[in-house]
């Protein structure tokens, strides 16, 4: 008697120990009794009595990550391949919900999925899917909490992390990208050459504009030089005409002498004989008399034509007066 009491008193100790349990942090356990629901035990120390208590599951009350690729077509007939990252968690207050009325919900959440970007994406073309991802995020996110709420699943996030359209896509879009950047730095090129060019312009119609005005104000102290040298020969009694002449030839000698003092000049004068000069200078002092004679000769015609012109009028008013008569 003595042995069986031990061995039952050893089975009921194992027995009684069997029905203490410890729920993990984030976790819940569905306890039945009898195969119908009984409770729900949170994280900590438990019991459930043996035999008649069974933990039916485990919930993970984590927020999970599911990853989603879908593949569909642009509004523009560009096939590509969406990767969709959902991060979902079961409610608190529906976990019951969340283990018996979903077999599957992974499967449930990429149904939704497929179905939301299935009917967003064919709406835009493949530069609108790039740019307006968060919507398409959104669209999903909004789909699956109101039809997950139900099943006792909240959706914390939905995320369009990637991308993916055909590679010869990629490339003829890498193609339109450098293609307009080389159009850019054209545009910049031509841009700059032509402000160098204006620039140029402008550098050149200044130094253009700085030529004349020097040359403008060397003529102008050379005919002041002149006019000193005049004025300086007329007061030793040389006049204007012969002062000209010898100016005249002074430079022409000058002109000579710097000529010469070039050693690799081959610039020949003609004429330039020895006896050019002296002709110059008769030739100029010809001219120069000449030109005063033709000048005092218009003066005397001029005022002989005033004389004679009243005497025209006397004869004019006679032959009237005897005309009347």
């Amino acid at each position: 008697m003595g042995i069986f009491a031990i061995v039952f008193g050893l089975i009921g100790l194992a027995t009684l120990f069997s029905g203490i349990f410890t729920v993990k942090q984030q976790t819940a356990y569905i306890i039945e009794r009898f195969g119908k629901f009984h409770s729900m035990r949170m994280p900590g120390l438990h019991f459930k009595i043996p035999y008649a208590d069974v933990t039916a599951g485990r919930i993970n009350l984590k927020i999970q990550q599911l990853d989603v690729i879908v593949e569909t077509k642009t509004k523009d007939n560009v096939f590509v391949k969406l990767k969709v990252s959902v991060q979902f968690r079961v409610l608190e207050e529906s976990m019951f919900e969340a283990f018996y009325k979903l077999q599957n919900p992974t499967e449930q959440i990429t149904a939704y999925v497929f179905d939301t970007v299935r009917a967003e994406v064919p709406k835009m073309r493949l530069d609108d899917v790039f740019e307006r991802k968060d919507d398409i995020a959104h669209a999903i996110r909004r789909e699956l909490e109101e039809a997950m709420n139900e099943y006792g699943y909240g959706i914390v996030k939905a995320l369009v992390t990637d991308i993916d359209p055909d590679q010869s896509v990629k490339n003829a879009m890498n193609h339109i990208n450098a293609a307009e950047r080389k159009k850019l730095a054209a545009e910049y090129e031509g841009e700059a050459e032509r402000i160098r060019i204006v620039a140029k312009a402008k550098a050149e119609a200044e130094s253009k504009r700085l030529q004349g005005q020097g040359i403008a104000d060397q003529r102008r102290e050379i005919a002041k030089g002149l006019e000193e040298s005049v004025d300086m020969l007329n007061k030793v009694g040389i006049n204007s005409q012969e002062a000209s002449a010898l100016i005249v030839v002074t430079q022409h000698y000058d002109t000579l002498q710097q000529i010469g003092q070039s050693t690799n000049s081959n610039l020949i004068l003609l004429p330039n004989a020895p006896s050019s000069a002296s002709d110059m200078l008769t030739h100029m002092i010809s001219s120069f008399s000449a030109t005063q004679k033709l000048g005092e000769m218009n003066s005397i015609g001029r005022k002989s034509q005033a004389l004679e012109a009243p005497k025209e009028e006397i004869y004019l008013e006679n032959t009237s007066e005897q005309a009347q008569q």
